[in-house]
């Protein structure tokens, strides 16, 4: 994608140029500077000429330049378009937290022509631009010429009536004309000029404008100065007007920090010809964008409009109170467990205990406290947890307040001893989700706990190794039909767990190898892994893996054991971001060797260039890609992906069986994708495969983090070959 990139001074023109011994103008030392900050869709900084020769080139992104995000930003001179020069094979990486602290500088040699320069920012799109070199030895220094010409209806006055159309034009006997630039009124700002400029506003208007010539000569600027006046009518009716005030407000009604105020006229006579608002008893001002107010207080806003025929409506206003708003709650609930019953000697709960959970929070109050029993999921807490299975309990348990601060993991532990001849349930597995899942396919029916004190899923047995599809079958039939005589589920349940059974394929060729695990939240696991780039994973209390909060930078945490084909991916995500944003991370696949590579300078990149990121951001705002996405290929929106709450854990497959690769979320197939080369491909050094949907056959799994904000916790990772 070409973005449209905001013009900034360029650098080493052929007026710097000095001339050499035989007399010919040679290129001067010339220095040409990108900057780069926060945005991700423009440079802050570029130059867009040059003349040829030595050249330093400067490349910076750092504090110093407005980078506050740590986002490492590229310059790439690209060298494989035939339609540019190619001679220049130019690749920094700028990162604010590196050994320059984001500055870089190399000498190159530029040649004449064109040279097309990319910004690759890790997980968004390209920053393109085009950077004109002219010959250091051309004699041209004369700028173009420039003309000007009005044309329209006129009265007797010499008045544009209704419209006037400026048409600019010039031309450049030596290097050529670059471009044609203009501007409205006597401040407005420079514009590429491209069609003849339409002026239909009353009034006396000047068009200022200019233009270069490849040599990097510019034209002194001229004006065209007329005036535009009404069509005749007999409209004698005043625009209608109206205005709106928003922002975020607080429970007075008062507005928080900042109200914009949105002010609107209509005209069915001879059209608006202006608006105008002033603050207070301040003085009238052109109305051409939304007004923000940031100061403090009670602020009154006038408003008014005029049509082409000279009606003015009576002035109206807005009235609105702006406060500044209170310090963020930044502090997390206290939350607290009790645990209730009948102990035995040894301390034992006798037959079942109940779990209490409590939360309080002095500031925005409490918005919900969630448990998660023995590793499970976490799930909303309502009322007392009863668990009566013998054994061993864990229950970790939270609480988040109303401005999203969650409370750090807290954990009780008990026992639940046998008593008055009760056994433990025999449940085949251990699954506590809410709804009834076979195999990958979403049911909707809830997951209830059954007569034998086991839930729905655990007696369906999904996760044992069938020898066919049929065994599987007959065993599901037999589990559900004992159910529905038992009345756990009705007759519609029954059909639709039938029918995810038969959906889910478990038994066929293929289906019967088991997963193995490749994280199962221990430490001897989780050492396995290993970390490139920026930002850190750590091992969480709760048995997962978390992003760091303190370590900045992007970066990717890798399986580098071995290489998968075709396989099916399992594990659990959460959304741990602070505050009320949303993490932004994802899962990589299909990538070669991290340290055996054209970009082991910057690890993380093999993943991004070279394998398939699958998204996890439930963000409803800012990239376009949102969980469930193949990033940069196959785009998924919010209401495709199935958000679920922050601190929620989604479950995820990720099914690739050749070059089709299918997302699951929570059991429901949210997107397939099918490669279009679908060969290995080997790209060239340094550069990018495209976008054409190629990758390897094989390779590496890994995990991305995008930063100290976008936290993100992943658990119970486990891959099947297929």
């Amino acid at each position: 994608m070409v973005v449209g990139l905001t013009s900034a001074a360029a650098y080493g023109r052929a007026d710097d140029a000095r001339r050499g011994d035989d007399g010919r103008r040679t290129a001067a030392a010339q220095v040409l500077t990108w900057k780069a900050g926060d945005p991700i869709d423009r440079y802050l900084e570029f130059p867009t000429t040059a003349v040829a020769g030595p050249t330093t080139i400067v490349f910076e992104n750092s504090a110093a330049t407005g980078n506050t995000t740590g986002m490492p930003h590229t310059l790439t001179f690209d060298v494989s378009d035939p339609e540019y020069n190619n001679d220049v094979p130019l690749n920094i990486l700028a990162n604010p937290s590196d050994a320059n602290g984001g500055r870089h500088t190399a000498e190159v040699t530029l040649a004449p022509g064109r040279y097309l320069f990319k910004c690759t920012i890790p997980g968004h799109g390209q920053m393109q631009g085009i950077l004109t070199v002219t010959e250091g030895g051309g004699e041209d220094t004369a700028a173009p010429e420039t003309t000007a010409k009005v044309e329209g209806d006129r009265n007797a006055d010499g008045a544009y009536v209704g419209q006037a159309t400026v048409t600019l034009g010039a031309t450049d006997a030596g290097s050529g004309v670059d471009k044609v630039e203009y501007a409205v009124g006597a401040d407005g700002p420079w514009q590429p000029y491209t069609v003849p400029v339409v002026v239909d506003q009353v009034g006396a208007h000047a068009i200022r404008y200019r233009a270069s010539d490849k040599a990097g000569n510019t034209a002194a600027e001229k004006t065209a100065a007329f005036s535009v006046v009404a069509r005749p009518t007999d409209d004698t009716t005043a625009p209608e007007t109206s205005a709106t005030v928003s922002g975020e407000r607080d429970d007075q009604g008062r507005y928080l920090d900042m109200a914009t105020v949105t002010v609107t006229a209509s005209d069915t006579g001879s059209g608006v010809n202006t608006i105008e608002y002033a603050i207070g008893d301040g003085a009238w001002q052109p109305y051409t964008a939304p007004v923000m107010v940031h100061q403090a207080g009670e602020h009154t806003v006038r408003y008014r409009a005029s049509d082409k025929a000279g009606n003015t409506a009576a002035v109206k206003s807005v009235a609105f109170t702006v406060v500044t708003q209170p310090d963020p709650d930044t502090t997390a609930p206290d939350a607290a467990a009790s645990v209730a019953g009948t102990r035995d000697s040894d301390g034992a709960y006798i037959t079942s205990a109940t779990v209490t959970l409590s939360a309080f929070d002095a500031d925005s109050g409490v918005e919900r406290i969630e448990y998660s029993l023995d590793g499970g999921p976490y799930l909303a807490y309502t009322t007392p947890v009863i668990v009566d299975r013998v054994g061993r309990h864990t229950v970790l348990y939270r609480a988040t307040d109303k401005a999203g601060n969650t409370s750090a993991a807290r954990s009780t532990a008990f026992t639940v001893a046998e008593g008055g001849g009760v056994p433990a349930p025999g449940c085949p597995e251990f699954d506590e989700r809410l709804t009834v899942i076979v195999g990958t396919v979403d049911t909707g029916v809830p997951n209830r706990m059954t007569n034998s004190r086991c839930t729905v899923n655990e007696l369906i047995e999904d996760e044992k190794d069938w020898s066919s599809h049929a065994l599987f079958l007959k065993h599901v039939d037999t589990v559900i039909d004992r159910l529905l005589a038992d009345g756990v589920i009705d007759t519609r349940e029954h059909r639709k767990i039938y029918r995810a059974a038969k959906q889910s394929g478990i038994g066929r060729p293929g289906q019967t190898e088991g997963y193995r695990d490749l994280f199962d939240g221990t430490a001897a696991s989780f050492s396995k892994w290993q970390h490139v780039g920026g930002g850190k994973f750590g091992l969480s209390a709760d048995g997962a893996m978390t992003s760091s909060t303190t370590v900045p930078g992007m970066g990717m945490l890798w399986f580098p054991q071995r290489q998968y084909g075709d396989f099916s991916l399992k594990l659990q995500w959460r959304d741990d971001a602070p505050g009320a944003g949303n993490a932004n991370g994802g899962v990589f696949v299909r990538f070669p060797y991290v340290h055996d590579n054209p970009e082991e300078s910057r690890p993380e990149w093999v993943a991004i260039k070279y394998g398939h990121e699958i998204q996890v951001l439930d963000r409803p705002d800012g990239d376009m890609y949102k969980t469930g996405s193949l990033y940069g290929f196959d785009r998924v929106g919010l209401a495709g992906a199935g958000v679920t709450p922050k601190g929620t854990w989604n479950d995820y497959e990720i099914r690739v069986e050749g070059q089709h690769y299918s997302v699951f979320r929570n059991g429901r197939l949210i997107n397939e994708f099918d490669n279009t080369g679908g060969q290995v491909f080997q790209p060239p050094r340094g550069d990018d495969p495209g976008t054409d949907g190629r990758r390897y056959a094989s390779g590496y799994i890994g995990l991305q983090v995008h930063g100290t904000t976008d936290v993100i916790s992943y658990r119970n990772i486990r891959v099947k070959e297929l």
